[in-house]
């Protein structure tokens, strides 16, 4: 009689576990992986991540590079994701081919892996992107500038501020798509530099942050000091561009063109800071990769891009209180009524 209540008593044990099981199993984890965790556009990222999983009932990890660039730290990343039972992964990635071979373990592993703001390259090493798109913010910008000037484009003297060496797709796409709008050929339009265009001063990198931003000014001030339109990969570079030509009395008399469209690169475009800035929507990408991840745990099923398009596209808009003929704007109130929304 003991022996057969022991037996019973172990057998519901056994099914007991046996049903606590698969709840464990449905509990959903992601991770959230950025260029840096200082940066404005990837604190908002990480705010609408951290909103939506927390609506949604998904345990998410973040982690970021020290700086922009700093890729190991993003791979070291994606290995803790795999280990940690993930089921999928957000990255903006800092090197978008080197990190392939890592994201396609994380792939084969079972994890859905959805790049945010920064295709892959290939585009279709990830799941699927969510992301601005950038060759478009940067035409916006350079259309905006080719207008502001009229006939004086043509002359113009225009240096880049871009990212990081490795050339990343969206530093490649934002600087290539400001030259097409501006009217310079690109020649190739997968590389930065190439292009033999005489009104081109010069290309310097920023790290993405106002330090780069005023040094790669510095720099390409030295190179040809009447310098008057400049691409900044993004407002944190645009503003470190600012200062430098502050320092040289040349702030009034230069157009700075930026991406991103966060609140202080907003108020920078209200102050006359920026003349012109294409905003995206950080917070918007990353609350539906979360949403896909949790899609995908609960169904399988994987996210599909915009129509006509190989990306999810998340939106961009110019945000100017100058606008010109010919591109659609809206203004900094109405801007910082969106900002990064």
């Amino acid at each position: 009689m003991k022996k057969s209540v022991l037996s019973t008593a172990l057998a519901a044990l056994a099914l007991g576990v046996a049903f606590s099981a698969p709840a464990k199993a449905a509990d959903v984890s992601a991770c959230l992986i950025t260029k840096t965790d200082t940066n404005p556009f990837f604190v908002k990222m990480k705010e609408g991540a951290t909103a939506k999983a927390k609506e949604l009932g998904v345990n998410l990890k973040s982690y970021a590079g020290k700086i922009d660039g700093d890729s190991e730290s993003q791979v070291a990343a994606i290995e803790t994701c795999i280990a940690d039972g993930a089921k999928g992964i957000l990255i903006a990635a800092s090197d978008t081919k080197g990190i392939v071979p890592n994201v396609k373990k994380a792939r084969d592993a079972g994890l859905l892996v959805i790049a945010l703001d920064t295709p892959l390259e290939p585009i279709d090493s990830a799941d699927m992107t969510f992301a601005t798109d950038n060759l478009l913010a940067g035409k916006l910008i350079g259309q905006w500038a080719k207008e502001t000037l009229g006939d004086k484009a043509a002359d113009a003297k225009v240096a880049f501020l871009d990212l990081t060496p490795s050339q990343p797709s969206v530093d490649v796409l934002r600087d290539q798509g400001f030259m097409m709008g501006f009217g310079i050929d690109p020649k190739d339009p997968n590389k930065i530099g190439d292009e033999d265009d005489k009104r081109v001063v010069g290309h310097d990198i920023t790290n993405g942050n106002e330090e780069g931003g005023r040094t790669a000014m510095e720099n390409l001030l030295q190179k040809d000091p009447t310098i008057n339109v400049v691409h900044t990969i993004n407002e944190p570079a645009a503003a470190g561009a600012y200062e430098a030509l502050k320092a040289v009395g040349r702030e009034k008399d230069v157009l700075i063109v930026s991406v991103d469209g966060g609140c202080p690169g907003v108020k920078n475009v209200a102050d006359g800071v920026i003349g012109a800035t294409s905003q995206q929507y950080p917070l918007q990408m990353a609350a539906l990769g979360i949403e896909a991840i949790k899609k995908f745990a609960d169904s399988g099923e994987k996210p599909k891009p915009t129509e006509g398009k190989n990306f999810f596209d998340t939106g961009v808009t110019l945000v100017t209180d100058k606008p010109v003929s010919g591109v659609k704007s809206i203004d900094t109130k109405e801007g910082l009524g969106k900002c990064w929304g």
